[in-house]
């Protein structure tokens, strides 16, 4: 171990001997690496702390970049964790028939299940099961965070998994690409722009709840995070402007610095996997990741990367041997986790029956009647947004120039947790007449119409030039441009969008039927006002029986619009 540490001292000093010495690119690195650290250490001490029964939040500006830090964090470990559930899922769904018919229902039914379904039982499990410290807490909000991200993300992977163009499939076929060699070269670059766009239209989704999930009240257990969302809602409650208005701030800050130190690079890199055969458009940049990419200690940990990967690379086993093991266990592996799948639904299914035994028929029948009042008020939000969002979308994606000077506007706006700003524009309903019956679509609208907007964007991004170029020259514009090549190419997209917009509108609903506003609740008639209810009331039956009744109502939708729509668009219009 010595002699391994003397050699990569003794390479990283060699290294940097033969460079010049450190400029503001590697300062740049360090400070990240260190912010970083930071962030974790934070997360992690406050974790580790002995539970208390109630969590102080100090409303003083001095408190928000703290505050701030840790819900970043949070929102950085869920997405990661969203990541990686995508590329699994969305990977096992899109390519193994029979699971097929299990995962895409599941994930239909995972993304219409609000945040307030998932949360009373999933919090009391963790802190039961850590009882002497925050660690389940925690645990709890980062999933929370993950249930507003996950979802459009495989379902965005999903869709472009199914729709990788045959020629590239036969390409791979006839070279006798491995599956892990095909998911590299073939499957995931083609997913990565759609992907990207999604990730950044994920972060906004785990804002949405975030006043929700660190601020979480069951009955009379309060579940109390420190945060900016916790610190938001004490605001709201306690009626501080002040406070308000710097944690609105605070929000928009963390925003534009994410925007600038990962979304931006991340688009940026992801254009090399344009399916392009020309070379139309302006180049978009990123100043961060051009420092980053002059980084001397960013190539010294490439160097070691590349060192360690070769040391600890095994030597190949045989070819029949390798095929032989790679063969049984593709088999069996995915049978094991498929039957494990199953028990698990099927012991869930078994609990929730006994919940759902204490409904009464009058209840189911209420709850029936405000489902089909939500699912108007969501078809509403899609279409309104719908009306803006494609036309936007597609003129940010076909220009580089509106993308590098309109991305960080929309991703503020998006990622902006719009509960925070329910207050304002109740106010202006009220002032207009507006009742919150009609009121709770605009409240939709505001965190639902991103999901379009994104989706379009990275199908219009992802429109070959040459095709483009070859309208130009036939002179095929406005209408018939749009006809016949803009709408069939961003169609897959614009269907994922409408998918995932109706799921987080209904979602939303949670939050817009159910409005707190100058220290009295507004509600109206509907399946989200009665789920709200429930969990403040702590009535697990009522609050079971309203989230059967919209995964329903959710699944079936799915099934016989959604589904068709986009079977018609990878038959129709597919690459």
């Amino acid at each position: 171990m010595k002699t391994l540490a003397r050699r990569a001292f003794g390479e990283a000093t060699a290294f940097l001997r033969h460079t010049r010495r450190l400029g503001w690119a590697d300062l740049v690195v360090v400070a990240a690496l260190g912010g970083i650290v930071f962030a974790a250490s934070r997360l992690a001490h406050g974790a580790v702390l002995p539970m208390r029964p109630a969590v102080e939040i100090d409303l003083s500006i001095r408190a928000l970049p703290g505050y701030t830090l840790l819900s970043l964090s949070r929102g950085l470990v869920a997405l990661g964790l969203s990541l990686l559930f995508t590329l699994v899922y969305g990977y096992w769904a899109a390519r193994d028939a029979l699971a097929e018919r299990v995962l895409v229902p599941l994930l239909d039914v995972l993304q219409s299940v609000p945040v307030l379904g998932f949360m009373p039982g999933l919090v009391l499990s963790l802190v039961a099961l850590f009882p002497g410290s925050n660690v389940g807490i925690e645990a709890a909000a980062i999933l929370m965070i993950f249930t507003g991200q996950a979802w459009n993300m495989t379902f965005s992977f999903y869709r472009s998994v199914r729709t990788v163009p045959p020629v590239q499939l036969e390409v791979a076929r006839h070279y006798r690409f491995s599956w892990w060699q095909r998911f590299k070269w073939v499957e995931l670059p083609a997913s990565v722009i759609g992907l990207t766009w999604n990730a950044m239209m994920s972060m906004a989704g785990g804002w949405f709840f975030l006043m929700v999930s660190e601020a979480f009240v069951l009955g009379s257990r309060d579940f109390r995070l420190p945060g900016l969302g916790a610190y938001m809602s004490v605001a709201v409650a306690a009626g501080d402007g002040r406070a308000m208005v710097a944690a609105v701030v605070a929000m928009v800050l963390m925003i534009v610095a994410l925007d600038q130190l990962l979304w931006r690079p991340v688009v940026v890199w992801a254009q090399k996997f344009r399916q392009d055969e020309g070379q139309g458009g302006e180049a978009t940049r990123s100043w961060f990741l051009d420092l980053v990419r002059h980084s001397r200690l960013v190539r010294l940990l490439r160097h070691w990367r590349r060192r360690a990967v070769r040391s600890v690379t095994p030597r190949p086993r045989p070819p029949a041997a390798r095929k032989a093991v790679v063969a049984r266990v593709s088999r069996l592996l995915p049978i094991a986790v498929f039957g494990g799948l199953l028990l698990l639904l099927g012991l869930g299914a078994l609990e929730l029956v006994h919940l759902l035994r204490e409904v009464s028929w009058a209840t189911w029948g209420t709850t029936l009647l405000a489902a089909g009042a939500t699912l108007t008020r969501v078809l509403l939000a899609v279409a309104l947004g719908t009306l803006w969002a494609l036309p936007a979308g597609l003129a940010i994606g076909l220009s580089p120039r509106l993308s590098r000077a309109l991305q960080p506007v929309v991703q503020v706006v998006a990622s902006f947790p719009a509960p925070m700003l329910f207050p304002a524009v109740v106010a202006l309903l009220t002032q207009l007449g507006v009742g919150l019956s009609g009121g709770s679509v605009v409240l939709m609208l505001l965190g639902t119409q991103w999901y379009i907007l994104f989706n379009v964007v990275a199908g219009a991004m992802a429109v070959p030039s040459d095709l483009r170029e070859a309208a130009a020259g036939y002179r095929i514009t406005g209408w018939r441009r749009f006809k016949l090549l803009l709408l069939p190419s961003v169609l897959p997209y614009l269907i994922t969008g409408w998918v995932t917009a109706a799921g987080g509108a209904w979602n939303a609903s949670i939050v817009s039927e159910y409005v707190a506003y100058r220290g009295q609740t507004l509600t109206t008639f509907g399946l989200g006002a009665r789920i709200g209810v429930a969990a403040e009331s702590a009535d697990f039956p009522g609050l079971a029986a309203s989230v059967v009744v919209m995964s329903v109502a959710v699944v079936l939708f799915n099934r016989l619009v959604w589904h068709p729509l986009n079977a018609y668009a990878e038959r129709r219009f597919a690459p």
